[in-house]
């Protein structure tokens, strides 16, 4: 018998999309910030590395030290650049810079990683952007920073990332990066490596409409998803007559941030 259920596990970059794109209260100088970096009107280093906390990760603007990328550490810069010039006169909040932002840095991190959308979505890695603070976007600062996060973002605490995530999830050591779950749901259960025993794992993802799409609401949302995900995971089990799966759906808030797509989860320890 299957035994559908609703995941509310986020897994990786684009699960967390109102986190990641929506702007923060303010500029966050934490005690391990670089005073050359907080007020900062020139774009960031690319490449460089930094750990991260849960707090970090809510706050518009970042200036964490950036450490040795052969130094423990679970966040790296993959993308900088300077923001269209149709936001020079733009207000610090503005909801376009974010729609604008999302849009390149997953464009950008899903490249980075040497992988697809769905790929990309099912790993342990996740992404997060960040803008000059707003003093330096009063100075007239208009950059934008991507970085790649080991794990995910609404939890309490990262894992290290290797020296560079370049082409991460390409070749034979992407198993160590995808998304598996110890434990009797996705729900309760502990995040690990799919190359760690695990009882459950992400194995499709189903887009459900274009950049363009209306949402659709959430019964149509949950329905495509469910069906999808039945027929998907079974198949993916090679098509026994009882199995169990999961999927994790989202609702208008992430739609309006640019995700679409849920997430089927195949009961399973392989």
């Amino acid at each position: 018998m299957t035994r559908p259920s609703r995941n509310a596990f986020l897994a990786a970059c684009l699960t967390a999309l109102v986190l990641l794109v929506t702007s923060a209260c303010g500029s966050h100088v934490s005690p391990d910030s670089d005073p050359a970096q907080v007020d900062a009107t020139t774009p960031p280093q690319l490449g460089a590395c930094r750990n991260l906390t849960a707090n970090d990760l809510t706050q518009a603007s970042n200036a964490t030290r950036t450490v040795a990328c052969s130094a423990p550490h679970d966040a790296e810069t993959f993308a900088v650049g300077s923001l269209p010039g149709r936001f020079a006169d733009a207000s610090y909040d503005d909801s376009g810079v974010a729609d604008w932002a999302y849009a390149t840095c997953e464009r950008d991190f899903v490249s980075h990683l040497g992988s697809d959308e769905s790929t990309a979505m099912r790993s342990l890695v996740s992404w997060v952007w960040f803008r000059p603070s707003s003093t330096a976007w009063d100075h007239g600062a208009r950059w934008y920073r991507c970085d790649a996060v080991g794990g995910d973002p609404h939890g309490a605490s990262f894992i290290d990332l290797p020296t560079s995530t370049k082409n991460l999830l390409r070749g034979s050591s992407a198993g160590e990066w995808m998304a598996c779950v110890k434990g009797s749901t996705v729900d309760s259960g502990v995040r690990v490596p799919c190359t760690q025993p695990h009882d459950w794992r992400a194995v499709t993802t189903i887009k459900l409409g274009t950049s363009t799409t209306a949402y659709p609401g959430d019964s149509e949302v949950v329905s495509k998803t469910k069906a999808y995900c039945a027929d998907s995971v079974q198949a993916w089990l090679g098509y026994p007559k009882n199995f169990d799966y999961g999927y994790t759906y989202y609702g208008q808030r992430e739609w309006q941030a640019g995700n679409r797509r849920s997430v089927c989860w195949a009961h399973t320890t392989r």
